[in-house]
């Protein structure tokens, strides 16, 4: 399983510490860009599902290629 966590910066070199201290747990901090991409997929996704849903009007593919 992974897990995505959000963790004060004064705190995250103790948790840090304390996961690494754990023989079944592999933690790594991710890079401000990977957390940066990470951040536009979700909201991409979450935006998928409301416009599925119908709660928001998504924008035509041809539409956006006439734009280009």
């Amino acid at each position: 399983m992974k897990l995505l966590l959000a963790i004060k910066d004064d705190k995250a070199a103790f948790i840090m510490e304390l996961l690494n201290n754990f023989k079944f747990v592999k933690a790594k901090p991710l890079t401000s860009h990977k957390a940066e991409v990470l951040e536009g997929v979700k909201q991409a996704v979450e935006e998928m599902k409301l416009i599925n849903a119908g709660k928001l009007k998504g924008t035509p593919a041809k539409e956006l290629l006439d734009e280009l």
